[in-house]
């Protein structure tokens, strides 16, 4: 039992789940890029449908401000979200914690590898063909500036809102409308679960950030102080 405890560390779980997700998540987008155009959808059932769509922002199709610093925020997040699990993994967190988080920086990784990468990789996605791979550096955009691919439709519930109702009286609605990704589902069910499950964790997060940077400035000093020692 306790070789499988070290076989299987907190970090190396981590890896593991970080890596499943990203290429599950790529292999699907990959699929859909190459397969479909544009627009178009398959129906799975009357409630669940691959619908091809694209996006220049955040999850579910949001968008907010710049596509480029966009781009740099979310490599910022997902930084600090990676030097966190290894601080929350040094300090012995909970597995489920470092499943959760695992989790959310895995889907965002997912997302922003599409704007870092495919803009280089693939052809521009059109209603008439289908996108293709390109010699690498000749696609339709440049790095930071590729589109996120968006692919599950869940239309369960349609109907029309009551005439009373502000601003959308009398209109149809359609729930749940926006299509998302697998890297989006990551991000979402990692998020709920971390709130459901975690909440004791969540409560200790301002004392792992202030071990984390204590400690490595503890380091950092220690190095400073053996440089000198040495150089004396």
């Amino acid at each position: 039992m306790n070789s499988k405890k070290k076989i299987l560390t907190g970090g190396r779980l981590a890896w593991i789940i970080v890596l499943a997700i990203l290429v599950v998540d790529q292999l699907i987008k990959i699929w859909v890029k190459t397969h479909m155009t544009l627009g178009s959808s398959i129906e799975i059932t009357n409630w669940f449908y691959i619908a091809f769509i694209e996006n220049k922002g955040m999850a579910f199709g949001m968008t907010l401000g710049s596509k480029v610093v966009l781009s740099v925020i979310r490599i910022v997040a997902v930084s600090a979200i990676g030097w966190f699990i290894w601080q929350t993994v040094k300090q012995h967190g909970r597995t489920f914690y470092v499943v959760f988080l695992s989790m959310i920086a895995a889907g965002a990784a997912g997302n922003i590898f599409d704007s870092m990468f495919y803009g280089l990789i693939f052809s521009n996605s059109s209603p008439d063909y289908v996108s293709y791979f390109v010699p690498f550096g000749t696609g339709y955009a440049g790095f930071l500036m590729g589109r996120v691919v968006d692919m599950f439709y869940f239309p369960l519930i349609h109907g029309t809102f009551p005439i009373w109702f502000p601003f959308w009286g009398g209109e149809p609605f359609t729930f749940f409308s926006p299509v998302f990704n697998f890297a989006d589902a990551s991000i979402t069910v990692g998020v709920i679960a971390m709130l459901i499950f975690c909440r004791k964790d969540l409560e200790s997060f301002n004392a792992t950030v202030d071990k984390g940077l204590h400690r490595e400035h503890s380091v950092s000093a220690s190095s400073s102080t053996d440089e000198k020692g040495g150089k004396q």
